[in-house]
């Protein structure tokens, strides 16, 4: 479970200006069942979604605030095939929201040595989307929305955006107390790329629908070491750079410092640190000319940089009995800070109970906000 709320003044749908205040609140249930060699994967979750800009994207009257919800849910399969050290495994999802639906499948495999310190894997992922909005009105897509006073014509003629994610890794462990992992992919995207309630606002006070490209390269790079100091520290850093031919340059330094307080409390302050250059198509609000031929004041397409400090606290009592048991608890909070002026606050609440034989591993994985969209 989670909140998540934020505020600036440069919302996109207004055309790079005017309030971005939303707050979501989102539910999770995750459950795998797992033996020796294999597991099932079930996940689903709805966000309600709260934002004064949200009325603007529909055809239907409301107040001066509206609230949308997105639902979504994800299945998987992975197999272990014995001793040769290799997984493999397949998963699907879906999601819906007013404005858009997506279907997605991925594909992975991993390799790990004879040492078992040694592992190299591929993932593949395929994201399929449909921007028509109506599904979650009148149960079916109706048409793209526009800005109010520019529906007066049909600005694109496709609503289909597809997407492809190949993500390489090689993890090696060091040592017992060291290990690195190198993550370097390639994304592409097509199909319409623009998001059509947004507008742009000329310098000689025309108003357009935002126009992007219609396909994207994307070219990331991570590298992860984890470090374990002393008998109840373990250090985590991360670094991600990016590259795009939108023209952003971004680049992510994320630290994790996990303090074993006792022998159930866990404290992990952590700190975030991005930063990425402006998109070739980005200008704000009455600063386009009407010749350019792409455009946009989506300000997550400026240049700007972040921060994001935070800590959790996780309490995980050990428990072997093989009864279903209460694992662990974790609570996050994050505050998020950015060169534009958005400030933003997050709070996580992670609750695990399983069944299993021997001792429970503790699963430190949080998601993280993606940047930039």
């Amino acid at each position: 479970m989670s909140y998540y709320t934020q505020d600036n003044d440069h919302s996109a749908v207004t055309g790079g200006q005017g309030t971005e205040d939303l707050q979501v609140y989102a539910t999770q249930l995750s459950v795998d069942h797992r033996d020796s060699s294999n597991v099932f994967h079930f996940d689903a979750g709805l966000d309600v979604i709260s934002s004064a800009s949200t009325d603007n994207i529909d055809f239907v009257k409301s107040s001066a605030s509206k609230v949308d919800a997105r639902t979504h849910v994800n299945t998987g399969y992975n197999r272990k095939f014995g001793r040769s050290g290799i997984t493999a495994g397949i998963n699907g999802s879906f999601s819906i929201e007013s404005d858009y639906t997506s279907f997605g499948t991925a594909l992975f495999f991993s390799k790990l040595d004879a040492s078992k310190s040694r592992e190299i894997s591929i993932a593949l992922q395929m994201y399929f989307d449909d921007l028509r909005w109506g599904r979650l009105h009148d149960g079916h897509p109706e048409k793209l929305i526009y800005p109010a006073e520019l529906r007066n014509k049909e600005w694109f003629d496709q609503y289909r955006r597809n997407s492809y994610n190949v993500e390489f890794g090689y993890y090696h462990l060091i040592n017992r107390r060291m290990s690195i992992g190198v993550y370097p992919g390639v994304g592409y995207q097509s199909g319409l790329l623009s998001t059509p309630f947004h507008r742009v606002y000329f310098s000689d006070s025309l108003r357009r629908v935002e126009n992007l490209p219609l396909s994207r390269l994307k070219l990331p790079i991570g590298v992860q070491l984890n470090t374990f100091v002393g008998g109840r520290w373990i250090i985590r850093t991360q670094y991600r750079f990016y590259w795009d031919d939108f023209g952003v340059v971004a680049n992510t330094f994320n630290v994790e410092a996990a303090y074993k307080a006792g022998r159930a409390f866990t404290v992990t302050p952590f700190i975030r640190v991005y930063g990425q250059t402006a998109a070739d198509h980005f200008k704000g609000y009455k600063e386009h000319k009407g010749a350019e031929e792409f455009y946009t004041s989506d300000y997550d397409l400026s240049k700007f940089t972040s921060l994001k400090p935070g800590v959790g606290v996780r309490y995980a009592p050990y428990s072997g009995n093989g009864r279903t048991t209460f694992n662990a608890i974790e609570l996050r909070y994050a505050f998020y800070k950015r060169s534009d002026g958005m400030e933003a606050h997050m709070v996580t609440l992670f609750i695990n109970y399983s069944q299993e034989k021997k001792r429970f591993r503790e699963n430190n994985f949080i998601p993280e906000q993606n940047e930039p969209r």
